[in-house]
């Protein structure tokens, strides 16, 4: 748990056992997908807070750390690629990433708040300007869909922009790959930089109303999540599918037959593997490996306290 963190959401069908200050998992009801995965004492969901300054605290230092783990990852492209999270306390504003400033270098007192609807900037670092291009469709999406989308990360990674060439959809190949068994879609045109308001709705229409990500053709990868947690760590997942199809369609071309996994197993993968908290706790080795290797939380959190305040 990371320092900022105050308390935990409670998880159903667990409780405290006497002598023991964690939840341990309850036997003999059907399991969540965090009671499922842990052994022993339950590992805890998507932390709350006290207050909405401790909370936006906590979101942009794992905003940073997740741009770092994208640094690590390679999906770097000169100045593209953005992620965007809903402020906690304002539900029309978003949180993004300057323009031209290093993945691996950013903190949560680099970043930008922007109103969802106008574009307009409201607080956060305005030393340097937000990405005109990311903005159009981040805005979009997050309009799209303001109940279950809280954060949204785009880059131009390799092996992403490599199987977008083909403008098909993922098969499920592995155990893995069925956190997105129909929950990914493929925008099957090109319509350049995104420098319109219409891109940006195109490409939301082609995400839907309940996928987590999407492949543009030509152009790369986006994901979706309750947490920029979730969306981050989906983006790194959707980028190593794209890397094992492309493997295994180079090893099929010389006759080796593929075995896919069932609609029904991908399925129940999909269900135990895909929910929110679940997804929260999936990025957590990642993020605190960014964090500790920058020295620590307070490191990531630099210039926050000096962010212009924001409001609605």
């Amino acid at each position: 748990m990371a320092p900022s963190a105050i308390t935990e959401e409670p998880v159903l069908g667990v409780s405290p056992l006497k002598g023991q200050d964690k939840p341990s998992v309850v036997e003999g009801k059907e399991k969540t997908p965090l009671e499922a995965i842990s052994h022993g004492i339950l590992m805890p969901g998507i932390p709350t807070f006290p207050d909405y300054t401790s909370h936006r605290r906590h979101i942009l230092v794992h905003m940073a750390a997740t741009f770092r783990f994208f640094a690590r990852s390679g999906f770097t492209e000169g100045q593209s690629g953005h992620i965007s999270v809903r402020d906690p306390e304002f539900n029309g504003l978003m949180w993004m990433n300057p323009l031209g400033r290093h993945f691996g270098m950013l903190t949560a007192g680099d970043m930008i708040c922007l109103d969802i609807a106008t574009g307009k900037i409201v607080g956060g670092n305005t030393s340097r300007p937000a990405n005109a291009a990311g903005y159009l469709i981040h805005s979009a999406v997050h309009k799209r869909r303001p109940n279950d989308i809280h954060a949204i990360c785009h880059a131009h990674s390799n092996a992403g922009r490599a199987w977008s060439v083909f403008a098909r959809p993922l098969e499920m190949l592995n155990q893995d790959v069925c956190n997105f068994h129909n929950a990914h879609a493929v925008y099957a045109r090109y319509g350049g930089i995104v420098f319109a308001s219409e891109e940006g709705e195109y490409i939301a229409e082609a995400l839907g109303t309940r996928n987590k990500g999407v492949i543009l053709m030509n152009h790369g990868l986006l994901t979706v999540g309750h947490t920029v947690d979730e969306a981050g760590f989906m983006f790194g997942l959707l980028d190593r599918a794209c890397a094992m199809q492309l493997q295994v369609e180079a090893a099929a071309a010389n006759g080796i037959p593929k075995n896919i996994i069932s609609d029904e197993e991908a399925a129940f993968n999909f269900k135990m593997a895909s929910e929110s908290n679940i997804l929260y706790r999936e990025a957590q080795p990642d993020l605190e490996y960014e964090i500790e290797a920058a020295g620590g939380e307070d490191a990531v959190a630099r210039g926050f306290d000096a962010l212009q305040r924001v409001a609605s």
